[in-house]
């Protein structure tokens, strides 16, 4: 039954992945949640291991996407490489970060950051953006940044980086596509430091590699690479507006199941 909720999980994840370039971790993480506590996974543990095991997945979804996009000339590389090399830094740094915070705190500030995110987005889509990008620097800076909260968060990187690029003028095509390039790099690192940290921790379950539960993820993996490219085509179809109206309506959705689970 577990197994069957992480393929349709990963079918799920996989079209965000490739819809939106976010990873597919703002879903992953609340239903691993879910269905980890439904385990009877240790709660000290639990949302660690959803972390993990979402950030993980978006080594095979960022993959599967970038491929897409990239057959549509859509990846802005010249600005992906310097973003992607701070979040490299970011990333290491956060999973770090993460696996010192209490489980129930980090379900906590996943909710409120998934709400700010959505209003964000829906205040994007009423007003032009007029701010600019700044040099490989700047850049850079930047992705250290939304590595080291994307890590903590399990969520790939593309929430915040989308929201970023739009904001500066690129059109949601093209952010979505350079965030889907840029979240491979924080899933490489954010799974590896994931299994190191976790290795020998005592309330592990069976079958879990440091604190990536791998039934989970075989389970999301075998659905997800290929629902991550039909995402992709169906991005590049719908228009920019559509698209931000309905990431906006999926954060807003995630962050309240979130916070339901640390106040219900």
């Amino acid at each position: 039954m577990l197994f069957a909720i992480y393929m349709g999980l990963g079918a799920f994840a996989g079209l965000l992945a490739g819809l939106f370039g976010i990873g597919g971790g703002i879903i992953v993480v609340p239903v691993l949640v879910f269905a980890f506590t439904l385990q009877g996974i240790n709660a000290e543990i639990l949302m660690h291991m959803a972390v993990a095991t979402s950030l993980a997945n978006i080594i095979f979804t960022a993959t599967s996407a970038i491929r897409t996009h990239q057959k549509k000339g859509a990846i802005l590389w010249g600005m992906a490489k310097p973003i992607a090399i701070g979040m490299l830094l970011g990333t290491f740094i956060g999973v770090n970060t993460a696996v010192a915070i209490p489980g129930i705190v980090l379900q906590g500030i996943f909710g409120v950051f998934a709400l700010y995110l959505s209003a964000k987005m829906i205040r994007l889509t009423k007003r032009p953006p007029q701010k600019q990008l700044p040099g490989t620097t700047g850049l850079t800076i930047t992705g250290t940044i939304i590595g080291w909260a994307s890590a903590i968060f399990g969520i790939g990187g593309g929430n915040l980086l989308v929201s970023w690029l739009v904001n500066r003028g690129v059109i949601m095509q093209q952010a979505v596509a350079t965030a889907a390039a840029c979240g491979l790099a924080i899933g490489l690192v954010g799974a590896a430091t994931n299994i190191y940290a976790g290795l020998g921790h005592p309330l592990l379950p069976e079958y879990a590699l440091g604190f990536v539960y791998l039934p989970a993820l075989l389970g999301i993996i075998i659905t997800s690479t290929f629902a991550a490219s039909f995402g992709a085509k169906i991005a590049h179809k719908l228009p920019a507006k559509t698209l931000q109206q309905m990431f906006a309506v999926l954060l807003l959705l995630a962050g309240l199941r979130m916070l339901a689970n640390v106040f219900l």
